[in-house]
Formats: C-alpha cells, sequence, structure tokens
C-alpha cells in the first residue's frame, strides 16, 4: 500500500475551524492520520511530502457542473451543444480533466448534454482510466416544454399545453435505467436565454409528482433549475434535493427552504451572471442584452437573497455554471471569491462550503471533504494560505500538488518530497 505524509504544512480541515500546523498522513486512498501542534506520525515507509508552510486543504467541489458545455480555459472556444457528437465526447472528457488540475476534485452535475457519457465518465474517472473529478452524473436537463434543453427559445409557460404525465414518468424511467445518480429538472424558464422567462413555471404538480415518484423509487436525487418563487415551491413538495438559482424566492419559498434545510441544497450561480456582466462582450452579451436578459436584477437578488438563506443555516454552495465560452472550465474558483466578495461570506466559510458541504452535496459527507482520519484523500496543497485570500486558488500555478483518492493527479515538485 503506498503510504505519502504531508509535513510542515498549515492544515485548512475544511470544518471551518482555523487552520493549524500538523502532518497528514496517507494510506492507500485514504487519511490514516492527522497530526497538529508539533505532533509527528510514524513516517514508516511513506514518501515524505515536505511543504515548506504551504496549506494542505480538502479537493475543491464544484456543485453546479456542466463538463458538457465543455468550453475550457486552455482552448479556443466551443460550446459542447453546438457540436458534433464525437468532438463534444472528447471536449466534455478534456474538461474533467481540467476541473480536476484546477483542485476540483469531485463535481456533482447540474445537467448533462450526453446522459450516457457523463455515466461512462463517471467510471473512468473513478477508476483512473481517466482524468477527472469523482463525479456524480446527471440526465440531460428536462424542459416543460419539450424533452431536452435544446436552447433559447424553448421556454414556456406550463398553462400553454396540456400535462403531460405518462411522458414525464417515461422519461424519469428512461434516465433511471442509464444508471445516472440524479434528474434535473428546468422548472422555471431563464431569461439569460430566453428574455423575460425567469418568472414563469413550466410544469404541473402532477408531472413533477410523476417524476418524484420514480426518482424516489430508484433512488435517485432530483435537482431543480429554479428562479421563480413558485418553481421553488414546487420543488419543496415533491422532494427535490438541490435548488439552483432560487432568484426570486419570497418570504414562504424562504420559510419552506428553511424547514427542509437538512434535506437541501442551494446553489446559486453567481459565476454565470457575474461573468455574463464582466466578460460577455465580446460573445454578444453587451452591456444591452445583459440588461435585457435581465443579468443585473438576477445577481442584486441574489446578492440579497444568499446572505439571508446562510442566517436561516440553509447551505448554500459555490458553483456558477461553467461551460459557456465566456465562463469557462477552469475558472470554477472564482465563485468563492464571490461569495466572499458578493454574499459577505469569510473565506474560511466560502471554503468550508466547497469542501465539507461539497463532500455532503455528493452524498459522501461522512468520508468527503474534509482533512479527518478515514477520509478520503481528496487534497491539495496549495503555495499561499487561501484562508486569508480565497483568489490565489484561481491561479493554478499555486495549486503545488493535486490528489485524488491518495494518489497524486499533479505531484509537488521534486525538491519537496524526500525519502523517508
Amino acid at each position: 500500500m503506498t503510504s505519502t505524509l504531508f509535513t510542515n504544512v498549515r492544515i485548512f480541515d475544511g470544518s471551518g475551524a482555523d487552520s493549524f500546523a500538523g502532518e497528514v498522513l496517507v494510506e492507500g486512498e485514504r487519511i490514516a492520520g492527522v497530526a497538529r501542534d508539533g505532533q509527528r506520525l510514524d513516517r514508516g515507509a511513506a514518501r515524505v511530502i515536505d511543504g515548506g508552510g504551504a496549506t494542505l486543504m480538502p479537493g475543491l467541489i464544484e456543485s453546479h457542473a456542466h463538463l458538457g458545455f465543455a468550453s475550457c480555459i486552455d482552448r479556443p472556444p466551443g460550446f459542447g451543444p453546438m457540436l458534433e457528437p464525437d468532438v463534444r465526447a472528447e471536449a466534455t472528457t478534456h474538461a474533467g480533466a481540467v476541473l480536476l488540475d484546477y483542485g476540483f476534485t469531485s463535481a456533482y452535475s447540474a445537467g448533462a448534454i450526453d446522459a450516457a457519457l457523463e455515466v461512462s465518465l463517471r467510471e473512468k474517472f473513478a477508476s483512473g482510466d481517466l482524468p477527472g473529478p469523482r463525479l456524480r452524473a446527471c440526465s440531460f436537463e428536462r424542459d416543460g416544454a419539450a424533452a431536452a434543453h435544446g436552447g433559447p427559445g424553448i421556454f414556456q409557460s406550463a398553462h400553454l399545453r396540456q400535462p403531460d404525465v405518462e411522458g414525464m414518468r417515461a422519461w424519469a424511467t428512461a434516465m433511471a435505467a442509464m444508471g445516472l445518480d440524479s434528474l434535473k429538472v428546468v422548472l422555471s424558464g431563464e431569461s439569460g436565454l430566453q428574455p423575460g422567462t425567469s418568472r414563469i413555471v413550466q410544469f404541473y404538480d402532477e408531472e413533477l409528482s410523476a417524476a418524484a415518484e420514480v426518482a424516489h423509487e430508484q433512488g435517485l436525487w432530483l435537482n431543480g433549475h429554479c428562479h421563480a418563487t413558485d418553481a421553488i415551491k414546487q420543488a419543496l413538495r415533491h422532494g427535490f434535493r438541490v435548488l439552483y438559482h432560487c432568484t426570486w424566492a419570497d418570504e414562504e419559498a424562504i420559510d419552506m427552504m428553511e424547514a427542509r434545510k437538512d434535506e437541501i441544497f442551494v446553489a446559486p450561480a453567481p459565476g454565470i451572471n457575474w461573468a455574463n456582466l464582466n466578460e460577455g462582450a465580446a460573445f454578444g452579451i453587451t452591456r444591452e442584452v445583459a440588461e435585457i436578459q435581465e443579468q443585473h436584477i438576477t445577481l442584486e437578488r441574489v446578492c440579497e437573497l444568499m446572505p439571508k438563506l446562510k442566517k436561516r443555516g440553509i447551505r448554500v454552495l459555490p458553483g456558477g455554471d461553467y461551460g459557456f465560452p465566456w465562463n469557462p472550465i477552469g475558472r470554477n474558483a472564482r465563485d468563492l471569491q464571490l461569495f466572499v466578495e458578493l454574499f459577505g461570506y469569510t473565506p474560511t466559510e466560502a471554503l468550508s462550503a466547497a469542501t465539507m458541504l461539497g463532500g455532503q452535496i455528493m452524498g459522501m459527507g461522512d468520508e468527503l471533504g474534509l482533512i479527518r482520519q478515514g477520509y478520503l484523500a481528496d487534497i491539495l496543497l496549495v503555495d499561499g494560505d487561501p484562508t486569508g485570500d480565497v483568489a490565489i486558488l484561481q491561479d493554478k500555478g499555486r495549486i503545488s500538488a493535486v490528489m485524488k483518492a491518495g494518489r497524486f493527479h499533479r505531484a509537488p515538485s521534486l525538491d519537496q518530497a524526500i525519502r523517508a
């Protein structure tokens, strides 16, 4: 069994507690020991990594992953839904490697372009056949007006069509048969794609009841895209576990979320709104277009709402719809900075949301997201102190080592490693 000991490091354990000087021993794929305050762990035959005072912390966890959107920081822009299937498959695979390379050792999918590919990648990332994060695979995004999330122009009120309960049940059953972890339903519209639709509701309750029945029978989680307050309430009534955006939640919706705070997660995705406003001009999202898309008011509303949810004890996680050409995969850690600058989180609170709470959204809170004995050894070694400045995690050069399940995806430099 391969053993690695990290010494001379500051340990941020993910819990939100203050960092401390210490050592961490990894044996196989798990953390075998954590020492602090001058204590030393048995080296045995372990490879020893001298961190030189660097920060050791849990791997980051993306709560709103869209690998199939496929636009990455290291390639020319290319949007996954518009690519040919074979090109999209290669680009999606590459996106997984990029996400891991930037310190995200786990990813909770918020919707696949190709669900079968996502299931395949989940298994290949887990086995180590391909580099990529731990992945919770999701269905494609079921839209109220069509079977697939097909782009602009598709969002419409449920009341402009007849209910399709059996169609919804058939879709959920087909997705469950593929071996996915969750189903994604676009409960409200999206003004960023079709202006003026974020406040509409796209589904009938009886349709959601049918999907929920299948999901609960098959052990699948339900994820909801829900800007509209009535869409949020629908999601809560039907047992949805992850609520994305939640922009227009009213007090009743907030109360309902608080009542289920131990069962749900909220991922507001500020990253995409910030990118639309600040980096979208080269892609046609001018300030005028952003206004039409309600980007300003959406971000303002989210900035007002998320501190309220945090105060109520509702679990709010980073994850900002990365994968669009103007918001590429590889910039995911920017959400931590937005949590600090826009939502009023401390750096430590933002980091804990991206690690400890990330382990919980993955359904692995008892073994993932913390530097703790017995936990999976998903670990970053960071040059600097992200508890003082989370922005350093956006610089891949500051992440000197990435370990997943006790194996280095990116190993520290040779001058840090000595043989015990």
